[in-house]
């Protein structure tokens, strides 16, 4: 009964009373929002629907939160592209001049049963062309897919890092009912289910190649197993059959993609181990009588965050990869939960309560920097970062019902993605497109 409780009690969380829903400004983690670029962004010329390809490139690019899209009744020029211009033929002084510092032409057509789109990116400042690339998919295929990974691009040229309106995000949506794994695209555009079981599915995760997802399912004797949901990499289903005599509550992928931390019960108490995909070879990480969970790895492999009441209240630990030099980490606040390591390996995100609510905190491996990202007087909880780490999802309630919400990791650009009739909790970030 004790570890039935504490783990429900260290894996979900505590539901927060709240008086008023009004937003309190974040604390901003960084030197200074970052810069935002004018951009200058023309309809593709072509034989395909040009603008509905423009409103989603130019939606990509805002997502991004680093360009300010121009007016099109501003443009001196052309506001269509005909045929891609060289040098000579672009005025650089004319798009500069409405206060653009990037212009971006394009043109598109159908041939062959295939989307072609070709664009180019010219930095105005240097009147020199920064990227010139073309891409092919299926005529069948959405062409708002290319659409978004072009914004992407141009976000890297530009930053050196590439943007992720193209990535997606997985989550657990209560909308039909019962808890179930939905996916969709980061913006949180054309969501759709993944599973349709019946059952409790709860804290999905994606493998490093974005080909599965990796959750837990109540599915079989209605306790708690580890299933896999693939598009077509691999065989779909339950899977660690050789550990499935004991309860599985939750596995995240290892960077490499080839094994898995576990949160597994081998008795009276809740510790994690690290396997193999075959469930093979276990090697148990944490080794006490205190409730140990949640864990996540560190961009590297070498570490993993995780949460541990063995201090009398949960709170973030460190550990190396094969269970050593174990660390508490967080000490402010007495209930830190969800911790997720940021791809650049600079912040470890969780949700921390102080003062009756929960809040998303920042706080850096070393344990020498520990503050909000943002604060609200409802809860918000389980922070995953996008694969840039510019950005952070996470589920709230400050709508009454749990939505995913996403905000920069500067503390700006807060956005909701959910707006369904259930809880939406649990995100994941999955990796770029391949």
């Amino acid at each position: 009964m004790r570890v039935a409780l504490l783990v429900a009690v260290a894996v979900s969380s505590v539901a927060v009373t709240a008086a008023r829903a009004a937003e309190r400004p974040a604390v901003v983690v960084t030197s200074g929002k970052e810069q935002q670029f004018g951009v200058a962004l023309q309809k593709f010329g072509g034989n395909f629907d040009a603008e509905a390809y423009r409103e989603g490139m130019a939606a990509a690019l805002e997502f991004s939160s680093l360009f300010r899209l121009i007016d099109r009744k501003a443009f001196l020029g052309p506001t269509t592209t005909e045929v891609l211009s060289d040098r000579a033929d672009v005025n650089c002084t004319e798009w500069s001049t409405i206060g653009a510092d990037v212009f971006v032409e394009g043109v598109q057509r159908v041939e062959q049963d295939q989307f072609v789109a070709e664009f180019a990116v010219w930095d105005l400042a240097g009147c020199q062309s920064k990227l010139n690339r073309r891409y092919r998919q299926a005529s069948s295929a959405d062409p708002l897919i290319l659409a978004k990974r072009m914004a992407d691009d141009i976000v890297e040229v530009l930053t050196g890092a590439r943007g992720v309106a193209s990535t997606e995000l997985t989550f657990v949506s209560k909308r039909g009912g019962n808890p179930e794994i939905f996916v969709m695209d980061a913006d949180g555009g054309n969501q759709r289910a993944a599973t349709a079981n019946g059952s409790i599915n709860n804290f999905p995760s994606w493998s490093p190649s974005g080909d599965s997802i990796i959750y837990t399912s109540y599915r079989t004797e209605n306790r708690p197993l580890l299933y896999i949901s693939t598009r077509g990499q691999g065989k779909p289903g339950r899977i660690l059959a050789p550990l499935s005599s004991k309860p599985l509550y939750r596995a995240v992928f290892h960077p490499s993609g080839r094994e898995l931390a576990v949160v597994m019960s081998p008795s009276d108490s809740t510790e994690i181990y690290r396997v193999d995909l075959a469930g093979k070879n276990p090697r148990r990480l944490t080794q006490n009588r205190a409730i140990d969970v949640s864990p996540s790895w560190s961009p590297d492999g070498s570490k993993l965050a995780f949460v541990s009441d063995r201090s009398g209240s949960p709170q973030i630990y460190l550990m190396d990869s094969d269970g050593a030099n174990v660390k508490r980490l967080t000490f402010n606040g007495n209930y830190n939960t969800n911790p997720a390591w940021s791809p650049d390996g600079r912040w470890i995100a969780y949700q921390g309560r102080v003062g009756g609510q929960f809040d998303i905190w920042l706080i850096d491996p070393e344990g020498n920097v520990n503050l909000p990202l943002i604060s609200h007087p409802r809860s918000d909880e389980s922070p995953c970062w996008s694969p840039d780490s510019r950005k952070i999802a996470f589920s709230s309630t400050r709508r009454g019902s749990a939505d995913i919400y996403v905000i920069d990791s500067s503390g700006d650009h807060l956005q909701r993605l959910t707006r369904s009739q259930g809880d939406d909790t649990s995100p994941s970030w999955g990796p770029y497109p391949r």
